[in-house]
């Protein structure tokens, strides 16, 4: 999660406190943004570019392996094997 996703989370748990919490709201934020992101930052998560990054390289090793997997068809088909 990026930091303006993270800021959104954050203001969105703080919008369900009661307004009788609002003296320590900017306590409670920055409290809440560094839990978040040390929970966070413990999950192993991957950003979103990385994620598509390893997606469209799967992509392409599996449409070399697809002609491979062919190849070694028609060379089995041409020898008799």
């Amino acid at each position: 999660m990026n930091r303006p996703n993270l800021n959104q989370f954050a203001e969105q748990l703080l919008a369900l406190l009661p307004a009788s919490a609002g003296l320590a709201q900017e306590e409670l934020r920055q409290s809440l943004k560094v839990f978040l992101e040390g929970a966070l930052a413990r999950m192993n998560l991957v950003t979103r570019e990385e994620f598509d990054a390893q997606s469209a390289l799967l992509a392409r090793t599996r449409e070399k392996l697809e002609r491979l997997e062919a190849l070694v068809k028609e060379l089995e088909a041409t020898t008799g094997n």
